[in-house]
């Protein structure tokens, strides 16, 4: 009797321990296989412009900001100089460069005014312009501009020049407008929403964007759309414009 109960108070220790080994290996295994995966990281949103300063701008082939662009209710606001000098210029650009992102932003344009919003922007000294290399999505007022009147491709939200917008969704001259822009050259797609609601896709960063582009006034600009990473732009093209809660999301 005494050699069956010492036989069984073995097995159960024995089971026992074989038990705590097995679960300390899977732990084991678990860690190595935690440590061992890479996470996809969370994307977020970084703010390009909180409202409350220029921090992280400045404008193209520049030092700085001028004065020209004020600091107004949260928002940045464009005011033409009367006197501006013969092909002077006060674009802004972002001092950092992106390559694929989701860029969301509100634009408000004044009665009458044209402005845009560029990507892929490379400062070169021999470049007057930022839209020399940067596509743009067009700000518009599109009933008092005359470049509304040029086809639908020069109107608000549109890829300048290339892609027009499926439908008007901006709001009145005088509110503003919401849009994201999304570049993403992995996929090889692009597009843009105005006021929720998307109203323009395209290629980007190969044969059929280069395609697109030989088919617009951009035809014949050596450097236009060439740069996949860049910098975003914001457009004077001579009229009062403001843009405020800046933010992007890079993929």
């Amino acid at each position: 009797m005494k050699n069956l109960l010492l036989i069984l108070f073995t097995a159960v220790v024995a089971f026992g321990c074989k038990e705590k080994a097995e679960k300390k290996q899977a732990e084991m295994e678990a860690e190595a296989i935690a440590e061992t995966e890479v996470e996809k990281p969370v994307q977020e949103w970084t703010v390009l412009f909180d409202g409350s300063s220029f921090e992280g701008w400045k404008e193209y082939n520049k030092e700085g900001v001028s004065e020209n662009w004020k600091l107004e209710d949260g928002a940045m606001v464009f005011y033409p100089p009367k006197d501006r000098k013969k092909g002077e210029a006060f674009n802004l650009v972002t001092e950092k460069e992106y390559t694929d992102f989701v860029l969301s932003l509100e634009w408000k344009i004044s009665e009458g005014g044209n402005s845009g919003v560029f990507w892929g922007v490379s400062e070169n000294p021999e470049l007057s312009e930022a839209y020399q290399t940067g596509p743009e999505v067009q700000v518009l007022d599109n009933e008092k501009h005359p470049d509304a009147k040029n086809g639908t491709t020069h109107q608000a939200g549109s890829l300048y020049d290339m892609v027009a917008p499926s439908e008007d969704v901006t709001n009145a001259v005088g509110e503003w407008n919401t849009m994201v822009i999304t570049i993403n050259h992995k996929e090889e797609k692009g597009s843009i929403a105005m006021n929720g609601k998307p109203i323009v896709e395209f290629p980007v960063g190969n044969e059929m964007w280069k395609e697109m582009v030989s088919k617009s006034k951009f035809a014949d600009w050596e450097h236009f759309g060439k740069f996949t990473t860049g910098k975003i732009g914001l457009q004077d093209h001579g009229d009062q414009v403001a843009f405020r809660n800046i933010k992007i999301k890079e993929l």
